[in-house]
């Protein structure tokens, strides 16, 4: 989606940017570091855009993994997968967050999908206390990593301090990665950029866009699938040199969560993968249509569900950014830092003279840990 014109971008880009950049083109206040403490809630007081809302929950990442990709070998999603930490992944010391307890893998266990546990969580707490980094301004995340060229570029002249990348998953639209790589990493984090890696795994069994549905999460064992799938997420992330305590968000497009077997399926799959996450160390977090997969989580939480994210990523467009209003959360769960709101979607930037087909983010969450 577009602005309607250049002159009410113009007019609007500093307010939707949180006050924390100047008009476009000029040279933005640089995002503070990743570990600060104390760090404010962002929000923004921003006027809705005008247009159309697209179809919710679509995000530009989403095929199968590349032969070619060292760390995308094996389908974690196949029946003959193993359920063992692949690549070296042995360390045992996991990542507890306190606010989120993980699933058993019992299903008829207090907190699995369908069975209430004894006292909801408001999944809170500061994810610094168990290790995380946390990025707190303006995010873009874009289906294939831009080149190095272009990331300095923006770092220089753009609003964002932080990049959403597609590490993996058999339901990534862009699998063969052009730029993404260890030595890209590196060097984009060394530039001062940020990252917010996301995998786009098997997607529900009642997803709603025709064209994920080749990727349907298999209902008969979805918390083993998930646990696969999230050890695979770990090694992708690995592979690209983000360490312990960092942050990856797992991909749910839109579903139809209303049906209640469809949504215990897929909550069984996300426990499953937030456990894995976690066991290895990592931080699990979450990405979806806010009236779709975000009100399943919430719902979920009121009911008692363990083996919850730490962080939501949610789709809303055509609304003001902010971390702190979104109707289908509980205005004190996920707090305080376990947040980022995708307000605008499908728009062309250009800094720098460098062009890029984005998504935009606030942000106030937990980021990758690189080196």
């Amino acid at each position: 989606m577009m602005r309607r014109a250049t002159l009410l971008s113009a007019a609007l880009a500093t307010v939707l940017t949180g006050g924390a950049v100047p008009a476009s083109g000029a040279e933005p206040t640089p995002p503070g570091p990743a570990t600060t403490r104390p760090l404010p809630a962002p929000d923004s007081s921003a006027p809705a855009a005008g247009g159309t809302a697209p179809a919710p929950g679509t995000s530009p990442g989403t095929t199968s993994p590349s032969p070619g990709d060292p760390a995308s070998s094996v389908d974690p999603a196949s029946p003959g997968a193993s359920d063992a930490p692949p690549g070296g992944l042995t360390d045992s010391r996991g990542l507890l967050d306190p606010g989120a307890p993980d699933a058993s893998a019992d299903p008829a266990a207090p907190g699995s999908a369908g069975v209430p546990a004894d006292q909801p969580s408001l999944v809170r707490g500061d994810p610094r206390d168990f290790g995380a980094h946390i990025f707190q301004g303006n995010a873009f995340d874009t289906c294939q990593a831009p080149s190095q060229a272009t990331m300095r570029a923006w770092r220089k002249s753009s609003p964002f301090g932080a990049v959403g990348v597609y590490i993996g998953g058999r339901g990534r639209a862009c699998p063969k990665q052009r730029h993404l790589s260890p030595d890209w990493v590196r060097n984009v984090d060394q530039q001062g950029w940020k990252l917010l890696p996301v995998y786009v795994g098997s997607q529900s069994p009642c997803v709603i866009a025709k064209n994920k549905r080749k990727f349907r999460m298999s209902g008969k064992n979805p918390y083993r699938q998930g646990k696969r799938e999230g050890l695979d997420a770990v090694r992708q992330a690995q592979h690209y040199g983000m360490g312990r305590s960092s942050a990856v968000y797992l991909d749910m497009e839109a579903y139809r969560y209303k049906n209640k077997s469809c949504a215990d399926t897929t909550l069984r799959f996300i426990q499953g993968w937030n456990s894995a996450v976690r066991a290895q160390g990592y931080v699990a977090g979450f990405y979806s249509s806010a009236n779709y997969g975000i009100a399943h989580m919430e719902k979920a939480r009121a009911a008692g569900a363990r083996g919850l994210p730490t962080a939501v990523w949610f789709a809303r467009w055509k609304t003001r950014p902010s971390v702190n209003s979104e109707r289908n959360l509980h205005p004190q769960a996920w707090q305080p830092h376990r947040r980022i709101h995708q307000h605008t979607g499908n728009v062309k930037r250009t800094y720098g003279g460098h062009t890029v087909h984005i998504d935009q983010n606030l942000v106030d969450a937990p980021v990758a840990v690189v080196g």
